[in-house]
């Protein structure tokens, strides 16, 4: 080798001799002279320098205060999923647009209208389910009275269209038609007395409890029924009645009136007393609200309250 070759290699040899001494030094702390340390150090450098390219350089502790969580799971591919996570997977989470959201608003809306109509039509059937078959055949038996009563109004009505055209003297025949109709046109209006068969029911209402609208459901109940004249508490009941709570009372047509409650009610009474004691009626009705109700069926009732006979503001007939 040339004396440059030489020089080169020397270099690192002393810089490896120094690292040398230190490390003897540190390890065994002997009196070794460096002499003796210079004859070792070939085999020493040549040990030491792979050792130190093959150490890794050391990741960095992870802190004391955070905690390592588990690993996630790897996914399985697509080919591994089973039909049912598939399915799981494309339904959620949910791809729902402004379409979609719209139309399961209004599926929404028409299935709770129709349960809605289910159950109201199940309440008005239920009364009817649980009532005894006595009741029931009531029941029928008061619709096939209104027909009959419907069928001989009908009757009556075309007699006297027969009377007009058959008689001779049609002009005295139709003012003999023209004062019973007026009476029964009085009747009706409250303008005249009436009497005739019928029934007279009592309300007595101790607790309080009885209100303006379950006397009227009473009226409505008795009309219903073939009721030709009614009167409350001397108040004549026409067509234009009305009624309201007044304190602890009621008013009809303005006149306030307390219990008991007294009806005079003309009328066929096989019609009306069963109309008022159907299931669910009337006075079901009442004994629930703790009142005490008693029909009284009569060939005579007197309806003597009198309502004055008010002109029409506008209205005329049409034959003048």
């Amino acid at each position: 080798m040339s004396e440059h070759d030489d020089k080169r290699v020397d270099k690192p040899e002393k810089r490896v001799e120094e690292h040398g001494d230190t490390r003897a030094d540190q390890r065994d702390g002997s009196g070794e002279s460096r002499n003796g340390l210079r004859e070792e150090l070939p085999e020493e450098v040549t040990a030491s320098v792979p050792a130190a390219r093959a150490i890794p350089e050391r990741e960095p502790e992870p802190e004391p205060d955070s905690v390592p969580g588990p690993e996630p799971a790897p996914a399985a591919p697509e080919s591994q999923l089973t039909g049912r996570q598939r399915l799981v997977k494309g339904l959620w989470p949910p791809r729902v647009s402004r379409a979609q959201l719209i139309v399961a608003v209004l599926l929404f809306g028409l299935g709770f209208g129709l349960a809605v109509q289910v159950a109201s039509n199940s309440d008005s059937d239920s009364a009817l389910r649980g009532a005894r078959q006595e009741d029931l055949v009531r029941i029928l038996d008061e619709l096939d009275d209104r027909t009959q009563r419907l069928e001989d109004e009908k009757q009556g009505l075309e007699k006297q269209r027969d009377e007009l055209e058959n008689s001779s003297d049609q002009a005295e025949e139709a003012r003999k038609q023209t004062i019973e109709k007026e009476r029964q046109l009085g009747i009706l209006a409250g303008t005249v007395a009436a009497q005739g068969p019928g029934i007279t029911m009592t309300i007595e209402d101790t607790k309080g409890t009885v209100e303006a609208d379950m006397l009227l459901d009473a009226i409505q109940e008795l009309r219903a029924a073939g009721a030709e004249a009614i009167q409350v508490n001397g108040v004549r009941v026409v067509a234009g009645t009305y009624l309201t709570d007044s304190g602890k009372g009621v008013a009809v047509d303005g006149n306030k009136i307390n219990a008991p409650f007294r009806f005079k009610v003309i009328g066929k009474p096989q019609d009306l007393e069963p109309a008022l004691n159907i299931p669910g009626g009337v006075v079901q009705t009442l004994e629930k609200e703790q009142a005490t109700v008693t029909i009284e069926r009569s060939t005579k009732i007197v309806v003597d309250a009198l309502r004055a006979a008010k002109r029409p503001d506008y209205a005329r007939s049409s034959s003048q």
